[in-house]
């Protein structure tokens, strides 16, 4: 490619809609085609949009209408139909694309999700991906004895898919659940070959060290594994029929002085403001501030919905939500994202940012939002005199969870009662 004005070779690897070598030029060929009243050539667009192939220049003309509405940059745009014309340049006719080609085949510039997003909106797109957790279990699960890994690999699909008669689990569950039964299958394996070979005896063996949490969850992913195993005939007796989880006894104090300052230190930028704010003004939880919207807002009646729940905005959280709102209308000004808290990444759809968001900003660096929210909660309950009732209307907190909140309160006056009629007795003796 050559430019237009002066004839100079273009560098390579430019732009396919460049024209000029330069800003020079490009401000001289337009004064001289002014001067000679010629008509400013046409601009360039993508060659997609006017290919042979009705599917590619559907794809590609849905592509751009979607970067009008999202948001997208030119750039994106053009790398998007970069995408759509290597994997739709001659498919089948009717036959959608499947997601594993559409990964291997588009340009390393252009963007798999993208290109999905616009087959999928089209009906052209075939997910045959295969999720991570899958992958995970069959890399973990392979790790393990012989006699373990197909047995321990089909109860964590059936935890991941469900089954007749029991609710799929989350990742989280699998990932706990195994990384708790699997130290004791490496164990056992030194005198066990397959799961029937466990005892009642074996099991209380490995349990004797652990304590507190990591015991509990430990009993209950063995109680899982087993009970799936005599579901499915794997084993002969389950050892873990009486096996019994201890309640741990929860307890929580207020925040320090130096907790606090330590959480306003790291709290400095709006987003992080606004998330410990919504914590500890209106104990809100992790999912509840990530899912967050527009709609759920009322800055001039100062009133916000939480989790489903209408609060009054407090005079703290009303600041930061109107700092936070004016970077993200600077710095995202044509996004078409409806959630409060977005970032460059979920600016350009409509999802809530993931919960590694919350993670990186604040869990990382030493704040956790639980101990915030709980001593919200529990500051309340000081207050108010220990009511279940009022923590209940107040939070939306479940009977079970305001009823725990109200005795360690309760227990929390009675220890500084004590301390005063102690003091006092003291006192009295001394005069």
């Amino acid at each position: 490619m050559t430019c237009v004005h002066c004839g100079k070779p273009l560098p390579e690897g430019s732009r396919r809609d460049r024209a000029y070598c330069d800003h020079t030029c490009r401000a001289l060929g337009s004064y001289y085609r002014r001067k000679a009243g010629i008509t400013p050539p046409p601009r360039w667009q993508h060659p997609a949009l006017t290919s042979d192939n009705p599917a590619l220049r559907s794809a590609a003309a849905h592509a751009k209408q979607l970067g009008e509405t999202n948001g997208w940059s030119p750039s994106l745009v053009r790398c998007a139909m970069d995408g759509l014309t290597a994997v739709l340049a001659d498919p089948p006719p009717g036959k959608p694309v499947k997601l594993t080609e559409v990964r291997a085949r588009i340009p390393r510039h252009a963007s798999s999700h993208r290109v999905a997003e616009v087959l999928t909106d089209l009906e052209l797109l075939e997910d045959d991906s295969v999720l991570a957790i899958r992958s995970w279990i069959d890399d973990r699960t392979a790790e393990l004895p012989v006699g373990f890994a197909s047995d321990v690999c089909a109860w964590l699909l059936v935890l991941l898919d469900g089954d007749s008669r029991a609710k799929p689990r989350s990742h989280t569950c699998l990932y706990v659940y195994f990384g708790c039964v699997r130290p004791l299958l490496e164990n056992w394996v030194a005198t066990r070959g397959h799961l029937r070979e466990i005892t009642v005896a074996d099991v209380t063996a490995a349990l004797s060290p652990l304590r507190g949490w990591q015991r509990r969850n430990a009993i209950a992913a063995l109680r899982s594994l087993f009970r799936f195993a005599k579901k499915r005939g794997l084993i002969f007796a389950n050892p873990t029929t009486r096996l019994k989880a201890e309640d741990i006894q929860r307890n929580l104090l207020p925040m320090t002085d130096a907790e606090v300052l330590a959480v306003q230190r790291i709290a400095a930028t709006p987003a992080q403001q606004l998330i410990v704010a919504l914590a500890a003004v209106h104990a809100a939880r992790a999912t509840a501030i990530r899912r967050l919207t527009l709609d759920d807002l009322d800055l001039p009646n100062r009133r916000i919905t939480i989790a489903g729940h209408a609060q009054r905005l407090g005079e703290l959280s009303h600041q930061t939500l109107l700092a936070w709102l004016a970077q993200r209308r600077i710095t995202w000004p044509k996004t078409p994202n409806r959630h409060v808290l977005i970032n460059a990444k979920t600016a350009l759809a409509t999802g809530p940012v993931s919960a590694e968001y919350l993670k990186r900003h604040l869990l990382h660096q030493g704040v956790y939002l639980e101990r915030i929210r709980g001593d919200r909660v529990l500051h309340e309950a000081l207050t108010v005199g220990a009511d279940p009732l009022h923590l209940a209307l107040v939070f939306n907190l479940s009977h079970t969870a305001a009823s725990r909140y109200a005795t360690i309160a309760q227990n929390l006056l009675d220890d500084q009662t004590g301390v005063r009629r102690d003091a006092v007795g003291r006192e009295s003796g001394r005069s």
